[in-house]
């Protein structure tokens, strides 16, 4: 998987050289561009996880977007009216991510998500304990959280 990905990042480079364009947009098409030419060059060719992994990173990534500007506009809601419809609260999570990596990255896209912060993980990796400032419904709250973020991070960690 290492070398197929840094195969990927010097045939961005040597594309960003050829054209002689060195813009944001210009290396992600180059990267996007090699990444789709190695998967042809090694289709059939063995173990092809790093081809599984890439795309399900990109989905991840695009959900905490997603989840990012609503929480922010939520926010933002919040502080421009006149009054408070928090209910704060710390829920505790189950987790199903065992790695300290998974674990580490779910608690700081949960932080990096305004109105809910990771306080602490149990002792057993099996809790995260969250902090948030809308929880109407716990069970509901939870289910976000493990359809959300947890699914999609297992997803890129078992790949």
């Amino acid at each position: 998987m290492k070398n197929k990905f840094l195969s990927n990042i010097l045939l961005t480079f040597v594309w960003v050289a050829l054209t002689g364009d060195f813009s944001f947009e210009n290396y992600l098409f180059g990267f996007f561009l090699n990444f789709h030419i190695l998967w042809l060059i090694t289709a059939g060719r063995g173990k092809t996880r790093y081809f599984l992994i890439v795309p399900k990173t990109i989905l991840l990534l695009l959900f905490f977007l997603y989840e990012l500007v609503k929480a922010n506009l939520q926010v933002a809601y919040e502080v421009i009216t006149p009054r408070l419809n928090m209910t704060p609260g710390i829920i505790m999570v189950p987790l199903e991510v065992k790695s300290d990596l998974a674990i580490t990255v779910l608690a700081n896209m949960i932080s990096l998500t305004p109105g809910t912060l990771s306080i602490d993980v149990s002792n057993d990796k099996k809790v995260l304990f969250v902090h948030a400032m809308y929880i109407d419904d716990k069970e509901k709250f939870i289910r976000s959280i493990k359809d959300g973020f947890e699914r999609r991070i297992l997803e890129v960690f078992k790949s």
